[in-house]
């Protein structure tokens, strides 16, 4: 008797630390969600009068919005870094994964864009890319000086073509150093040595070693990575947009999210903003499906 009294103790006691937390994501996220799948089926500017219904033609007119199209292409665009991200993200990983005299200081080098301002990163890199005496085209000018040539650097933010070039570059400068880099790192960390020295006996080279014992063994790792990197990429790209470039040269680096922002509250068409934000939860959810059907049958659980 005295055991179940103190079973339900325990019990109550789970649930009073639990109820903040729950309270939490009722008020500030379950009900917002919802709230967000009723406006999306409405049309409402904030400023006259409450929501009217009008189905589903917030999502037919996204079909037909060329805007939509266009800043999907460019999100896409932009995730092609993701794997680039990825290989340097693990190369890095595997560099510090050597057991040298200051390695701690390399990997807080390495680690400390992560840990930096988002705007005071994306000021430096819209002065780096300045077409007149931006750091990179200064480089480029003196480096075609040196051998003769008449080298002049791109407009990089201002030109349509290189403007999202230019942010990818910066975001696998700022990213490769990050948390998948920390993933990786500690996943490199618990190969079991025995494996590499079976793969030694059997006369296997580095690049063997890493194809046959390493790859495998961290590939549970990649595939959350991947995964993630995905899912982060298609909520991606308003920050730095909105600070370096504004969403331009002609929408050129305006994302969907960057999207949803404008029409939410530059334009204050909140249902349409709405539908652009669950037709992105459904694209998210499906790229997600796909990923865990055709690439999880190649990951190596121990």
């Amino acid at each position: 008797m005295r055991h179940l009294k103190d079973s339900t103790r325990e019990v109550i006691a789970a649930y009073g630390f639990l109820t903040p937390n729950m309270i939490g994501f009722l008020v500030f996220t379950s009900i917002p969600v919802l709230a967000s799948l009723v406006l999306s089926f409405c049309k409402w500017d904030l400023l006259s009068g409450p929501p009217e219904f009008v189905g589903l033609e917030n999502f037919t007119r996204l079909i037909r919005d060329p805007l939509f199209w266009q800043y999907s292409w460019n999100t896409v665009y932009l995730m092609m870094s993701i794997p680039i991200s990825m290989a340097g993200s693990l190369i890095l990983a595997i560099a510090l994964n050597q057991k040298l005299k200051g390695i701690v200081f390399f990997r807080t080098v390495y680690f400390l864009p992560t840990i930096c301002s988002g705007v005071a990163i994306y000021m430096l890199w819209k002065l780096i890319y300045n077409p007149d005496f931006g750091v990179l085209n200064t480089i480029i000018s003196s480096t075609g000086q040196f051998f003769g040539l008449n080298l002049k650097g791109p407009y990089w933010l201002h030109d349509e073509a290189w403007a999202k070039p230019a942010l990818m570059i910066m975001g696998v400068w700022q990213t490769v150093g990050g948390y998948n880099m920390i993933l990786y790192l500690a996943a490199l960390q618990g190969v079991p040595r025995d494996f590499y020295h079976a793969a030694e006996v059997d006369g296997a080279n580095s690049w063997q070693k890493f194809w046959a014992v390493t790859w495998p063994q961290i590939s549970p790792t990649t595939f959350f990575i991947a995964i993630m990197s995905v899912i982060g990429g298609f909520q991606a790209g308003f920050d730095p947009a909105f600070v370096m470039t504004g969403g331009g040269p002609n929408g050129s680096t305006t994302t969907l999210i960057y999207y949803l922002y404008n029409e939410a509250f530059d334009w204050n068409h909140m249902g349409y903003a709405a539908a652009i934000a669950w037709v992105l939860f459904l694209i998210v959810f499906l790229f997600t499906i796909i990923q865990w059907r055709f690439f999880n049958r190649n990951v190596h659980y121990q």
